[in-house]
Protein backbone atom coordinates (compact mmCIF):
# COMPACT_ATOMS: atom_id res chain seq x y z
CA UNK A 1 0.00 0.00 0.00
CA UNK A 2 2.84 2.48 0.57
CA UNK A 3 4.11 2.18 -2.54
CA UNK A 4 0.58 2.85 -4.02
CA UNK A 5 0.52 6.05 -1.74
CA UNK A 6 3.86 6.88 -2.84
CA UNK A 7 2.93 7.00 -6.74
CA UNK A 8 -0.65 8.23 -6.69
CA UNK A 9 -0.82 10.33 -3.52
CA UNK A 10 -0.81 13.81 -5.73
CA UNK A 11 -3.34 12.34 -7.69
CA UNK A 12 -5.79 11.16 -5.12
CA UNK A 13 -5.30 14.72 -3.19
CA UNK A 14 -6.12 17.02 -6.13
CA UNK A 15 -6.75 14.95 -9.62
CA UNK A 16 -4.97 16.50 -12.46
CA UNK A 17 -4.55 19.73 -10.85
CA UNK A 18 -2.78 22.47 -12.20
CA UNK A 19 -2.27 20.74 -15.00
CA UNK A 20 -6.01 20.09 -15.51
CA UNK A 21 -9.25 20.27 -13.55
CA UNK A 22 -9.39 20.29 -9.78
CA UNK A 23 -9.92 16.43 -8.11
CA UNK A 24 -9.57 13.87 -5.77
CA UNK A 25 -10.37 15.20 -1.87
CA UNK A 26 -9.28 18.72 -2.54
CA UNK A 27 -12.78 18.80 -4.93
CA UNK A 28 -14.69 16.52 -2.68
CA UNK A 29 -13.88 19.04 0.45
CA UNK A 30 -14.79 21.90 -1.31
CA UNK A 31 -17.84 20.83 -3.22
CA UNK A 32 -19.35 19.52 0.44
CA UNK A 33 -18.53 22.82 1.39
CA UNK A 34 -19.92 24.95 -1.46
CA UNK A 35 -22.92 22.70 -1.35
CA UNK A 36 -23.82 22.95 2.37
CA UNK A 37 -23.05 26.79 2.48
CA UNK A 38 -25.05 27.46 0.17
CA UNK A 39 -27.76 25.54 1.00
CA UNK A 40 -28.03 26.98 4.32
CA UNK A 41 -29.87 30.10 3.83
CA UNK A 42 -32.10 28.47 1.60
CA UNK A 43 -32.53 25.58 4.58
CA UNK A 44 -33.11 28.28 7.27
CA UNK A 45 -35.82 30.11 4.56
CA UNK A 46 -37.62 26.75 4.53
CA UNK A 47 -37.30 26.00 8.38
CA UNK A 48 -38.77 29.48 9.20
CA UNK A 49 -41.73 28.68 6.92
CA UNK A 50 -42.31 25.07 8.11
CA UNK A 51 -42.69 26.66 11.50
CA UNK A 52 -44.97 29.62 9.70
CA UNK A 53 -48.72 30.76 11.83
CA UNK A 54 -49.62 31.24 8.06
CA UNK A 55 -51.27 28.42 6.97
CA UNK A 56 -50.71 29.38 2.99
CA UNK A 57 -46.75 29.78 3.37
CA UNK A 58 -46.53 26.64 5.64
CA UNK A 59 -48.48 23.99 3.63
CA UNK A 60 -46.73 23.66 0.53
CA UNK A 61 -43.20 24.49 1.64
CA UNK A 62 -43.76 21.11 3.82
CA UNK A 63 -45.19 19.33 0.71
CA UNK A 64 -41.79 20.53 -1.23
CA UNK A 65 -39.41 19.22 1.35
CA UNK A 66 -41.24 16.27 2.33
CA UNK A 67 -41.17 15.66 -1.47
CA UNK A 68 -37.27 16.18 -1.53
CA UNK A 69 -36.80 14.73 1.70
CA UNK A 70 -38.45 11.21 0.43
CA UNK A 71 -36.33 11.21 -2.92
CA UNK A 72 -32.99 9.45 -3.39
CA UNK A 73 -30.21 11.95 -3.95
CA UNK A 74 -29.30 9.75 -6.73
CA UNK A 75 -32.54 11.30 -8.62
CA UNK A 76 -31.97 14.45 -7.52
CA UNK A 77 -28.61 14.32 -9.74
CA UNK A 78 -30.14 13.02 -12.36
CA UNK A 79 -32.71 15.92 -12.69
CA UNK A 80 -30.01 18.08 -12.44
CA UNK A 81 -28.22 16.56 -15.02
CA UNK A 82 -30.93 15.89 -17.59
CA UNK A 83 -34.43 18.23 -16.56
CA UNK A 84 -32.49 20.90 -16.14
CA UNK A 85 -30.42 21.57 -19.86
CA UNK A 86 -33.85 21.20 -21.28
CA UNK A 87 -35.60 23.85 -19.48
CA UNK A 88 -32.52 26.21 -19.88
CA UNK A 89 -31.34 24.94 -23.36
CA UNK A 90 -27.52 24.87 -21.71
CA UNK A 91 -25.91 21.75 -20.61
CA UNK A 92 -24.04 22.28 -16.97
CA UNK A 93 -21.13 20.90 -15.96
CA UNK A 94 -20.54 18.20 -13.55
CA UNK A 95 -19.33 20.00 -10.70
CA UNK A 96 -22.81 22.79 -11.14
CA UNK A 97 -24.99 19.90 -11.67
CA UNK A 98 -23.42 17.57 -8.46
CA UNK A 99 -23.39 21.34 -6.29
CA UNK A 100 -27.08 22.35 -7.80
CA UNK A 101 -28.58 18.59 -6.50
CA UNK A 102 -26.44 18.72 -3.32
CA UNK A 103 -28.14 22.41 -2.57
CA UNK A 104 -31.39 20.94 -3.16
CA UNK A 105 -31.18 17.88 -1.40
CA UNK A 106 -29.41 19.80 1.59
CA UNK A 107 -31.96 22.65 1.64
CA UNK A 108 -34.46 20.18 2.63
CA UNK A 109 -32.51 18.24 5.79
CA UNK A 110 -31.30 21.91 6.95
CA UNK A 111 -35.36 23.05 6.87
CA UNK A 112 -36.20 19.80 9.47
CA UNK A 113 -32.91 21.12 11.48
CA UNK A 114 -34.75 24.30 11.86
CA UNK A 115 -37.93 22.90 12.32
CA UNK A 116 -36.96 21.12 15.21
CA UNK A 117 -34.47 23.86 16.61
CA UNK A 118 -37.39 26.57 16.70
CA UNK A 119 -40.20 24.23 17.95
CA UNK A 120 -37.94 22.93 20.72
CA UNK A 121 -37.27 26.53 22.65
CA UNK A 122 -39.92 26.79 25.40
CA UNK A 123 -43.18 28.24 24.13
CA UNK A 124 -43.25 31.03 26.70
CA UNK A 125 -40.29 32.53 25.51
CA UNK A 126 -42.72 33.90 21.99
CA UNK A 127 -45.82 34.47 24.48
CA UNK A 128 -43.24 36.41 26.10
CA UNK A 129 -41.83 38.25 22.87
CA UNK A 130 -45.06 39.15 21.59
CA UNK A 131 -46.15 40.33 25.38
CA UNK A 132 -43.40 43.12 25.03
CA UNK A 133 -44.68 44.30 22.07
CA UNK A 134 -42.73 42.48 19.03
CA UNK A 135 -44.49 40.78 16.56
CA UNK A 136 -43.90 37.26 15.33
CA UNK A 137 -41.37 38.01 12.96
CA UNK A 138 -39.16 40.38 15.67
CA UNK A 139 -39.97 37.95 17.60
CA UNK A 140 -38.51 35.05 15.56
CA UNK A 141 -35.72 37.27 14.37
CA UNK A 142 -34.40 38.56 17.87
CA UNK A 143 -35.25 35.88 20.42
CA UNK A 144 -35.59 32.49 18.84
CA UNK A 145 -34.06 32.09 15.69
CA UNK A 146 -30.54 33.07 17.23
CA UNK A 147 -30.74 30.40 20.38
CA UNK A 148 -32.35 27.62 17.85
CA UNK A 149 -29.35 27.90 15.65
CA UNK A 150 -27.14 27.37 18.25
CA UNK A 151 -28.89 24.19 19.25
CA UNK A 152 -28.77 23.53 15.79
CA UNK A 153 -24.59 23.56 15.62
CA UNK A 154 -24.40 20.14 16.01
CA UNK A 155 -26.94 18.67 13.49
CA UNK A 156 -25.24 21.12 11.34
CA UNK A 157 -21.89 19.27 11.57
CA UNK A 158 -23.53 16.08 11.24
CA UNK A 159 -25.56 17.29 8.17
CA UNK A 160 -22.03 18.28 6.70
CA UNK A 161 -20.44 14.81 7.30
CA UNK A 162 -23.59 13.02 5.49
CA UNK A 163 -22.91 15.91 2.29
CA UNK A 164 -19.14 14.75 1.94
CA UNK A 165 -20.52 11.22 1.48
CA UNK A 166 -23.22 12.10 -0.94
CA UNK A 167 -20.25 13.77 -3.01
CA UNK A 168 -19.06 10.25 -3.88
CA UNK A 169 -22.38 10.00 -6.02
CA UNK A 170 -20.94 12.42 -8.57
CA UNK A 171 -18.90 10.23 -9.99
CA UNK A 172 -22.17 8.58 -11.78
CA UNK A 173 -22.12 11.61 -13.81
CA UNK A 174 -18.21 11.89 -14.51
CA UNK A 175 -17.46 14.48 -11.75
CA UNK A 176 -13.52 13.54 -11.06
CA UNK A 177 -14.01 13.73 -7.11
CA UNK A 178 -12.61 11.21 -4.39
CA UNK A 179 -14.41 7.77 -5.16
CA UNK A 180 -13.62 8.94 -9.57
CA UNK A 181 -10.16 9.36 -8.91
CA UNK A 182 -9.80 5.99 -7.11
CA UNK A 183 -11.65 3.87 -9.67
CA UNK A 184 -9.10 5.92 -11.98
CA UNK A 185 -6.27 4.62 -10.34
CA UNK A 186 -7.70 1.04 -9.89
CA UNK A 187 -8.19 1.01 -13.56
CA UNK A 188 -4.78 2.13 -13.83
CA UNK A 189 -3.11 -0.59 -11.38
CA UNK A 190 -5.38 -3.33 -12.14
CA UNK A 191 -4.34 -5.83 -9.19
CA UNK A 192 -4.54 -3.67 -6.34
CA UNK A 193 -8.41 -3.32 -6.01
CA UNK A 194 -8.39 -3.98 -1.91
CA UNK A 195 -5.37 -1.22 -1.35
CA UNK A 196 -6.95 1.30 -3.42
CA UNK A 197 -10.65 0.96 -2.09
CA UNK A 198 -9.03 0.79 1.44
CA UNK A 199 -7.49 3.88 1.16
CA UNK A 200 -10.12 5.26 0.08
CA UNK A 201 -12.56 3.96 2.64
CA UNK A 202 -9.58 5.08 5.43
CA UNK A 203 -9.89 8.81 3.87
CA UNK A 204 -14.04 9.17 4.07
CA UNK A 205 -13.60 7.50 7.68
CA UNK A 206 -10.93 10.11 8.86
CA UNK A 207 -13.04 13.09 7.37
CA UNK A 208 -16.24 11.79 8.43
CA UNK A 209 -15.33 10.40 11.98
CA UNK A 210 -13.17 13.55 12.81
CA UNK A 211 -15.93 16.08 12.40
CA UNK A 212 -18.67 13.58 14.00
CA UNK A 213 -16.21 13.91 17.24
CA UNK A 214 -16.80 17.71 16.55
CA UNK A 215 -20.39 17.54 16.51
CA UNK A 216 -20.29 15.11 19.59
CA UNK A 217 -17.51 17.90 21.48
CA UNK A 218 -20.32 20.81 20.44
CA UNK A 219 -23.15 18.74 21.75
CA UNK A 220 -21.11 18.45 25.25
CA UNK A 221 -20.53 22.09 24.96
CA UNK A 222 -23.79 23.38 24.27
CA UNK A 223 -25.49 20.95 27.04
CA UNK A 224 -23.42 23.10 29.66
CA UNK A 225 -24.15 26.36 28.56
CA UNK A 226 -27.27 27.81 30.23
Amino acid sequence: MSELIDTYWLYFLVGQYPQGPLGGLALTLLLAVLGIALALPGGILLGLARTSPWAALRLPVTGLVWVIRGTPLLMVVFWAYFFLPSLTGRKSDQFTTMLIALVVFDSAYIAEIVRAGLQGLPRGQLHAARALGLSYLQALRWILLPQALRHMLPSLVNQFVATIKHTSLGTIIGLSELSFIANQINIQVLVKPVEVYATLAFSYFVLCFGLSQLARHLERRLAVRP
